[in-house]
Formats: C-alpha cells, structure tokens, sequence
C-alpha cells in the first residue's frame, strides 16, 4: 500500500498531537514495513524537525517546491496538497490530527481523519471566537469527506455523534498508544541521573500535562498541601508548561506554604520523561476532561499507581486499575493521595494491574487495528 500521512505535527510539534502522529508512523514502520509511507509537511527547519527526518531513510518526506509554496506553506498544505497527493498516487491518505485537504475528495483515493477530541465544542468559553470557527469549518470538512473517521476512544466517538451528528457507522475507534520508550525500565543509576539534573527528591507525586484550568492542577496542589505534613518525605512534581493558570498554581504553592515542596518543571526533555515517571511513587491526574488521556497509559506502562478523575474519558483509559476521585472535591483527592501513600500494597497492586491494562495500548496492538482498518477500505 501507499500511504500518506499529514505530517506536519510529526515535525513541527513536540506535544501531545506530535507525540501521537509520531508513535502512530513509527509504529507502522516497525509492524508493517511492506508499505509505503509518504509524509506531507511545511518546510524542516528548525533542528528537531531536521534531525527527526533524518532518522527514517523509508519515509518519503514531501514538502514545498516552489518558492511560492515554501512562503505560503499553510496554503500549500491545504489548498495545494491535493495536486501533490495525486502525483504520488496514493492508496490512501491519513489526515492524523481533524484536517484533510481541501480537493482530496476528487482524487478517487481512500480517506481518513483521526478526529482527537471536541473540547472546543464542549467547552467553548476556553477558546477565541475566531478560533472556534476555523475548527468548527476543518472539522466538518475532514468529517464529511473522510471514507472513516477515528475517534481515540469511545468518549470522542460519542461527542462525534453528539455536537456534529456523525453517523456511527463513518467512526471507528482506534486507540492511542504512547511511545515505546515507556515500555521498558530504567535501571536506578539512569534514573538517579535524571533526577539530579532535574533537582528531584526520591519520593513524589507526579503530574504531566499542561498546565491549564482544563488539567485542574489547582486541586492537586491544594490537596497536597492538606497531606503535606502527614508524608513529608513526599514532594508534588507537575511536568507541563502553562501561563496564566500556572501562575495562578505558582501563587497557591506560595498561599499553601509548600514553596520547598512543589516542583514546577517546564523544559523537560521527552526522551526523560520515562525515568521521571517510574521514579514517582503515585501519579495524579485531576484534569476535568481529555480526549483520551495519555499521560494516564504512560505511567501505567511505568508500572506506578494512578490515580484520575471520575467521568470524561478516563474509566476507558485507566480501566479497573486507576482510582477514581471527583475532580472538583479537594477533600477528595487528599483522602484519594493519602490511601495510596499510606498502603503499600494497595500502591503495588494498582501498579501491577494498571501494567497489564494497558498492554490493549501497546503499539503493536494499536498498529495492527489501525492497518487492518486500512487493508478494509482498500
């Protein structure tokens, strides 16, 4: 098969869209090597970008021509890329984060959309005018043209449904898998390494994600602070960048008293998140919705308890191995943070069943469905 991929987050984005166009590629090229694979992006240019591109000779790397193309590199990905799709005569493109090219559709070749989540719909008060309606207008396009539409998980599916009227038979769930970096374990003198470059204690609560009023780290801070002095080995770790409601958490480290014991780390490389993941004691994850949640599946595959928000996605996510706690309840979540620190077994068993949970996420699994849905339309 020939298959194009947009791939412009695969190189231009270091997060979460990034993170899931980047493993969903790989995946395939470890799994399915027998294809072609062909990737759609703007101009490489800054040294993340260069250096990824350079590390998959099978990949064939599309990106602007002309002069013209190069400067208006937004325009040639969506109003242009057509004409450059049927000149490589795909079988199939795969639009991996709500977008598919304008034109795509008279091409005569399969589609499909990966269609993350709808939070702009959900919660429209966290998003510009503007911006709602450009979503709003990629959205409907990329739903109405694609032959399928994978949603990353049931919760997606059923907002598909709900705010865009999708029919369920167009939407197939394919789950996320994480990086397979975090499928092995780092031995402690690795580990040990990590946290001195990051000025980590030995014992701590950790949380990864942004830092924003969706994640609902607030909680988490302020729980801590009610448990802080019954586990004073214990420290709060919170990996994610954030601006104005990170101040607001800043400012509550500081009301709290907890300044010498709530670290706020910003510029953590990717590549050492797994060694901060399996050297925390319990991970915690308040966030109020997601799309799917992926920072919960990676501290399962590090093998640590979890603990996570009712409702949203997360029961999918975390299955029966996670603890489940109001979002909105502070007392909650410190009576939640203290069973877990305070019994180790309990810690231990969460931890061993959360490992097995998310095996189903594994990216051999999830690259096996997603090729199978692909053999299917072809």
């Amino acid at each position: 098969m020939r298959l194009g991929f947009d791939a412009k987050r695969i190189f231009h984005n270091n997060r979460g869209l990034g993170n899931y166009s980047r493993t969903l590629v790989e995946s395939l090229l470890r799994y399915h090597p027998e294809n072609e694979y062909f990737l759609y992006t703007p101009p490489l240019k800054d040294s993340v970008g260069l250096e990824y591109s350079k590390r998959f000779e099978r990949l064939k790397i599309r990106t602007p021509e002309s002069m013209a193309s190069k400067k208006l590199s937004s325009l040639w990905r969506s109003v242009f890329l057509s004409s450059v799709l049927k000149e490589d005569k795909l079988d199939l493109y795969h639009g991996l984060s709500h977008e598919l090219p304008p034109g795509i559709e008279k091409l005569g070749i399969k589609k499909v959309v990966t269609i993350h989540d709808l939070i702009f719909l959900r919660y429209p008060e966290q998003f510009p005018w503007i911006d709602r309606q450009v979503y709003l207008s990629k959205f409907k396009h990329a739903c109405k043209v694609a032959d399928v539409i994978i949603a990353i998980c049931e919760q997606t599916k059923s907002d598909l449904m709900e705010f865009l009227q999708i029919p369920e038979s167009k939407i197939r769930v394919v789950y996320q898998a994480c990086h397979p970096s975090f499928y092995e374990s780092w031995n402690d003198e690795k580990k040990e390494e990590v946290l001195k470059k990051f000025s980590l204690p030995k014992k701590f609560i950790l949380n990864v994600g942004a830092i924003e009023e969706r994640k609902n780290v607030l909680v988490l801070v302020k729980a801590f602070s009610r448990i802080a002095k019954k586990f004073p080995e214990h420290h709060l770790v919170l990996v994610g960048r954030g601006k104005e409601y990170k101040d607001k958490v800043a400012k509550a480290v500081i009301e709290y008293g907890i300044t010498d014991r709530v670290h706020i780390l910003e510029n953590v490389p990717y590549e050492k998140l797994p060694a901060i993941y399996q050297s925390c004691q319990l991970f915690a994850f308040p966030s109020v919705f997601e799309g799917f949640g992926i920072p919960i599946v990676e501290a399962m595959f590090s093998e640590v308890p979890v603990i996570t928000s009712t409702g949203s996605c997360f029961p999918e996510t975390g299955g029966n191995a996670a603890k489940y706690l109001d979002p909105h309840s502070i007392e909650d979540w410190a009576r939640g943070l203290s069973e877990v620190l305070s019994d180790d077994e309990k810690a231990t068993t969460m931890a061993r069943n959360g490992r097995a949970h998310v095996e189903k996420f594994h990216w051999q699994n999830t690259s096996k469905e997603l090729h199978q849905l692909y053999s299917e339309l072809l």
